[in-house]
């Protein structure tokens, strides 16, 4: 698979499940690293996961292995864990969330590679598990999210992506420092240290420490500044936000409201050009403009606020963003739309960063184990004879071989 990117020439091995891993595989991929997935036969545990799409091909997969090279072998035999590790170390980087152990240890595969890089994502620091799931409850967020009481867990895997997105910082910075010093490493995640990191560097940590305070539930309204969402007449939801005086002004503006915010600050005794001051007037605050917008539709509100300026966001579910949302179009230059196999035609993103250099588009995800004849012959220079005696040992599946022999015949 050809690539165009800034990371083009970089080659590195995913052995993967879920988001993390997989999300930092794609990443790089999509920089124009050349990606290739090891999974089992019948691939990985979340091969079949939701959403899935007529044809019961997962949409999930799909959408997280773009760009990517598809390898399959049996990893329960020696032979295919030979293979596996023979291509780990072609690459000299692996990345990892599944347990670095067996054949997957990283002094086990450096002997053969003395700058092999290893990045592995673990559950704990001490190597036991946890998932997304399972980290978030102890993050604080749920107890702040919501109106009541009872934590709300979001739906959001934030720590996953979080840390796809650290694991991809790790194999640059360590490439880096083997293309400096020529040596490779281990580089060791936790995916609660990514939590724990988070809610520390975001201040919670000191907050609770410094001045024993505990963020409780507040609904939709922003955190030590003015942010609320309102209803429309036409049942709608929209969200508004004044993180700086201007955008303060953008609201008045938009509402035609000023005099009586103005008014209301004076009566209250707040100073509401200040974050501080909106955010303890933004009971009396929101009383104000909730008539405002139960007296207009979404439209006419989006009009007002899009003259004056201000800072909003409108409400929408999924099926809403795609259909209404132009930023979730071909009209903003991320997406594409590609037909991805077993799944059909579908708008899919390109990475989020763009290169004045240029920006590879959107490349299907492949098929389970598409790539598995070419990268046994082209990596590890194995001959059709020598992929259809591993197909006949049950070491790749039988159609490995047909697919290889078709592509040498052509």
């Amino acid at each position: 698979m050809s690539s165009v990117g800034p990371l083009t020439g970089l080659r590195i091995v995913e052995v993967s499940a879920f988001v993390a891993a997989p999300f930092a595989g794609m990443t790089l991929a999509q920089l124009g690293a050349e990606v290739i997935r090891i999974d089992p036969l019948s691939g990985n545990v979340d091969f079949n996961r939701w959403p899935l799409a007529p044809s019961g091909q997962s949409i999930y997969w799909a959408s997280l292995n773009k760009s990517k090279q598809s390898v399959t072998l049996n990893l329960k035999s020696e032979q295919g864990q030979a293979l596996a590790s023979a291509l780990i170390r072609d690459a000299g980087i692996l990345v990892t969330n599944l347990p670095a152990r067996g054949w997957l240890d990283y002094e086990r595969l450096r002997r053969g590679r003395g700058d092999l890089i290893v990045v592995e994502l673990t559950g704990n620091h001490d190597g036991s598990p946890a998932v997304d799931y399972t980290v978030n409850p102890s993050s604080g967020f749920p107890t702040a999210t919501g109106t009541t009481e009872e934590p709300v867990n979001h739906v959001l895997p934030a720590w996953d992506i979080t840390a796809g997105l650290y694991l991809s910082v790790a194999i640059l910075a360590a490439e880096r420092s083997r293309a400096a010093t020529g040596l490779g490493q281990k580089v060791s995640l936790a995916l609660s240290d990514v939590m724990l990191a988070t809610v520390a560097n975001l201040g919670y940590v000191a907050d609770a420490q410094i001045n024993d305070h505990s963020r409780g539930p507040d609904g939709n309204y922003v955190y030590g500044a003015y942010g609320r969402d309102f209803r429309t007449t036409d049942g709608r939801q929209i969200m508004i936000a004044a993180m700086t005086p201007r955008q303060w002004n953008a609201i008045k503006n938009a509402t035609g409201l000023s005099s009586d915010l103005d008014k209301l600050g004076q009566l209250l005794g707040a100073d509401l050009d200040t974050d501080g001051g909106r955010y303890a007037a933004r009971g009396a605050i929101s009383d104000l403009l909730a008539p405002w917008f139960a007296a207009r539709s979404l439209a006419d509100a989006e009009a007002a606020l899009t003259e004056a300026g201000a800072l909003y966001g409108v409400y929408r579910d999924f099926r809403q963003l795609v259909a209404e949302d132009p930023r979730c179009s071909e009209a903003n230059p991320l997406f594409a739309s590609i037909e991805q196999d077993g799944v059909g035609r579908v708008l899919a993103p390109r990475s989020p960063l763009s290169f004045s250099t240029g920006t590879q588009g959107p490349v299907p995800a492949p098929s389970l184990g598409h790539d598995t004849g070419d990268v046994l012959s082209r990596l590890l220079h194995l001959s059709y004879d020598d992929i259809a005696q591993l197909a006949q040992a049950g070491v790749v599946n039988p159609s490995t071989s047909t697919a290889q022999a078709s592509v040498m015949s052509s």
